[in-house]
Parts: structure tokens; sequence; C-alpha cells
């Protein structure tokens, strides 16, 4: 009997956290990759500017590699492209306006050239290698967002992407349920769902309602200016937005560079409805009466070089806030920046400014599930096996309790972690060890070259300072020739330290001295004497641990 051939999906990232999503999809010897996101740096993570997915398991199986397939266009599904893509040059399928983002930033990295691109529809079907990829349009909080039906010669794998049930979207384009539905009647062998919003009861409110409430705070403010935040490339939020603007006899201007960008590929493929002449420069907009002017701007999530950010420390070069100002923040903080975003509504309001924002208003919406249209979700596809992904753990625990809630046996329920191997036949699946899967960290131009030893470094840097020792020794005799001296950066006021600082220098001349009598000559032997007999004096005085850096010169 022949032996029945088995499907693996291997989560490269996106479960146990939020954001850089990447699920590989394997059947015999191909791969098919859906997604590749990054995601935010967290708190300990200084100096870093991006996090994205580790591929070395793509790499190692690089031949195997068929392609990579979109979802939809945000940040955390498409934004670790232009560094996957320089290493793995496949082809990419997606929506129109998911290409249209990706083309810009591929286009700043020179990689237009020797990128394949493949737009697809709503209900195409591509055939790559052994995967029949279906694309099933779904509600997000961007428009042309598909769920992925990936058919194999063992069954469909059902990947929802991020998507909310939403009966009235800005777009008209409502969710495929029909597809949805036929595909639940022929089968599903996995569903894969959004966990994002697992712990909400209830529906998630539909788009629409924002507009409204956009209508509502243009009609209250009518004297003032009004400053609205959001993610760029909500682009139905942005649709929203500027329809109130124009019902209210106003004029928009852009600010941010990320804003500026999706506006203008947005609008040149049609997503965005721009009535003539209401879009003006900010310079225009700094000359007309303050209550004809909306201004749409990034820094919702209260980055620090963020046009919202730089305008609430008074440090913007062409928008200052005046008290009177209605500012609108359009959006929830990403789980880890409430601080930063807390932040910037109490400094707005300290120059005068009328904050709205999530806590006290419907001024935002989800663009996730809640349980109960994730209860639907799995109704209507009715999979054998289920995977709950995009969350962190307890959301996808929580979303694996739906499962069970709506009868899925428990026993065909998979709660996964990066870099786990789940392996599926017709009828049976289990977890069947794991690959290489993590955090690769993105710093200026280096990816990857900055790991956990400097971080430990810079976090002991910005905790307890450093401190240098140089010194010059003969090399002939052993004899210190110069110094030591010692230079200290966030460590102590040198100044009024000065005792201490001297009595430091003797104790290393003193144990370097030592070194000499017996006769140690050896740099690094020198170097580690220096660093315990200062670290512990300096800790007696201070109780505080710098990083003490010895320099030793020969002549």
């Amino acid at each position: 009997m022949s032996k029945e051939p088995k499907l693996s999906l291997i989560p490269l990232g996106g479960l146990g956290e939020i954001g850089k999503n990447m699920m590989a999809v394997r059947f015999g010897e191909k791969i098919l990759v859906i997604d590749c996101g990054l995601m935010f740096p967290e708190e300990g993570m200084l100096g870093i500017d991006i996090v994205i997915p580790d591929i070395t398991y793509l790499l190692e199986n690089r031949d195997s590699v068929l392609g990579i397939v979109l979802t939809h266009g945000h940040e955390d599904h498409i934004g670790a492209l232009p560094y996957v893509l320089r290493q793995l040059n496949v082809p990419v399928y997606g929506t129109k306006l998911t290409l249209g983002l990706l083309h810009g930033k591929l286009k700043e990295q020179n990689m237009i050239s020797e990128t394949i691109l493949h737009t697809v529809k709503p209900r195409d079907v591509v055939q790559v290698g052994p995967f029949k990829i279906e694309f099933i349009k779904v509600s997000h909080s961007i428009p042309d967002a598909v769920a992925i039906a990936v058919h194999t010669p063992i069954g469909v794998v059902f990947h929802t992407g991020d998507f909310k049930i939403d009966q009235t979207p800005v777009d008209g384009q409502v969710t495929d349920f029909q597809r949805l539905a036929q595909l639940g009647e022929k089968g599903v062998l996995v569903l894969l769902s959004d966990s994002t919003n697992a712990e909400r009861p209830g529906y998630t409110m539909s788009e629409r309602f924002v507009g409204n409430t956009f209508d509502e705070t243009f009609r209250l403010a009518a004297e003032d200016r009004i400053i609205i935040a959001t993610f760029a490339t909500n682009v139905h939020r942005l649709q929203q937005a500027i329809q109130a603007a124009y019902k209210h006899n106003r004029k928009v201007a852009v600010v941010g560079r990320s804003m500026v960008n999706v506006v203008s590929v947005a609008t040149e493929l049609g997503y965005l409805d721009i009535p003539d002449g209401i879009m003006i420069e900010l310079e225009e907009a700094n000359r007309l009466p303050k209550n004809r002017v909306a201004i749409l701007t990034t820094g919702s999530q209260g980055e620090p070089m963020s046009a919202l950010t730089r305008m609430a420390l008074s440090d913007h070069r062409q928008v200052e806030i005046l008290p009177g100002d209605t500012v609108i923040i359009s959006a929830t903080p990403i789980p880890g920046n409430e601080k930063l975003v807390a932040r910037i509504i109490d400094q707005l309001f300290k120059l005068g400014a009328k904050v709205i924002y999530e806590s006290m208003s419907g001024i935002h919406v989800s663009g996730h599930p809640s349980q109960e249209e994730l209860k639907l979700m799995i109704n209507l596809t009715r999979p054998k096996f289920f995977v709950p992904i995009h969350g962190e753990y307890r959301m996808m625990i929580r979303h694996a309790e739906l499962a069970r809630d709506v009868g899925v046996s428990p026993e065909h329920i998979f709660v996964g972690e990066n870099g786990q191997i789940l392996e599926f036949t017709r009828r049976s699946g289990r977890v069947a060890g794991r690959v290489a899967a993590g955090k690769v960290l993105v710093d200026g131009l280096g990816v990857g070259d900055v790991g956990n030893i400097v971080l430990k470094d810079r976090r002991m840097l910005s905790q307890d300072g450093i401190l240098i020792v140089v010194v010059t020794i003969n090399r002939e005799t052993g004899l210190i020739m110069a110094g030591p001296d010692i230079v200290s950066r966030g460590f102590v006021y040198v100044r009024e330290s000065e005792e201490l600082l001297e009595e430091a220098r003797m104790r290393v001349k003193a144990s370097l001295e030592k070194c000499t009598c017996k006769g140690i000559s050896e740099w690094s032997s020198m170097k580690s004497q220096v660093r315990d007999v200062l670290g512990k004096y300096l800790f007696e005085k201070t109780r505080r641990r710098p990083m003490i850096l010895p320099i030793i010169m020969e002549v």
C-alpha cells in the first residue's frame, strides 16, 4: 500500500505574538509561503528599528520554495519582503493594492527589476506546483484583503488572513460568504484563523461607524482646525476622513512620509475617491482659516519620529499645535505602545488641544473579528483541523476554546508555536518536530548583525554606563609608562566624583603592578584582573555595575 502523502504547516512568525506573520505550507518537496510581515521592536530592544522572521528554514530549502502569496497590504504581512526577497527571490502573488504598496517599498530598495509580481483578484485561482491557490474576498481595515484557500492533493488549507465580518464595508465589497460556505460544504482540511480579538465577546463594529463619528466630530468642532492621526494603511479610514472634510467644506493636507505614499498609491489605483480640489499642500493649509482645514497625519502609535509626536513636542517644521485644535487619534495602541501614546495625548492636552481618543468614543473600530465572527468563520468552513494564528498565546488559547464550543473535536485543535511542524494527512494531525524560527533584528542597514549579546551590552550601557581604563606599558620591562587614565560616560558625574575615580586609578595601578611582579604579560589576563578589581571596588562604593573596558597599549 502506498504511503499517504503528508501536508506540513510551518509557522515562521505570527504565533504567540502580534506581527511578523509568515506561514509555510509544505506538500511533498514543495513549499508555498503565505505572508511575510514585520513587527515593531519590544521595549527591551534598544535601538532596533524593526523585527523580521528568521527564514533559515526557507533558505535551507530554497529550491523547494515556489512563491509567496499575500493576504493584504499591512506592514505586519508585507513589511519583511524587501529583506526576504533579497535572499530568496521567488514570485509574489497579491491583489492590486497590496502589490501597489509593496511596489513602493521595493522601488526604495532598487529591487523592482529583479522581483516577479503577479496581480490577482478575488475568486482567481492560480496553480503553483502542487498547490491550487484560490483568493477569496474578506473585509479588513484595508481594501483588497483576501483569505487564501490552498487546494492540495489531500485537502484544502484555508488561511483567513486578517478579516472581520463587516456587513456594511466602506467600499461595498462584502466578504464572499457564498464561497466560504461552498468550501465548507466540500470540506476544509485545516482552518488557520486570525486570533487578534479572540478575547473580545460579541461582534466588531462596522468601519462605517467611524465615518458617523467623524461626521459628528467635524460638526461639533466647526470653528477648530482638525488633525486626524491614524494608521497610514487604513485606506477606508482615510476615505471617511476625506468625505467628512468635503461634507464640512474643509481642505485636506497630508503629513508623514508613509501617509503621503499610501494616499498617492491608493489614489492612483482607484482605492481612494478624492473630490477635485480638496487636497492641498501644508504651506497652503497654514494660510487658510483654521476652520477650513483638516490634517491627516501618521503617529497614532506615538512613534518617536512620527509627525504627530513631533507636533506634540513642538518640534515639527510646518505644523504647530494651537490652543483649540481638535486632535483625533483614530487607532488603538498596539500592545506595548500604550505608554508612548498616553504621553503624546498628555502633551497635546498641555498645548491646549482637545484630544479625542479611543477609550472615550467611537473614533476607532478594530479590523479584526470578535468571538461571534470567529465562530461564524468556523461554522461556515467546517474544518476537520483547526489552528489559531495571528495573536499572542492567550488569544490563541481563547480562540481554541471557541473552536471547541462550536464543535471542533479537541484532539483536532493545535495551538502551535513559531517553528513547530504541524503535519496532517486526510485523517490525522500531529506535531512532527521543529525548524529554526525566531526574530531577526534590523538596525539601520544591518540585518541580523545585532543579537542578544549586543542587546545585553546596550542594556548594560543604558543602565550603569561605561568606564574606560587606558594604560600604556613598556613592552620589554612590563612597567607602566603612562596612566592608568579613567574615562567615564553615563556612570558618575566626573567633577563630583574625583576621589572615587582617583582611588579607582590607584587600585588599577596596584593590580597591574601585581601582574608585573608575578610575570603575567598576557593581555587578556591583565584586562580581566583590572575588570575584577575595579568592578568589585565600584560596586562596593556605588552599588552600580558599569561596563568596564580596559585598553592596554604597548610601547
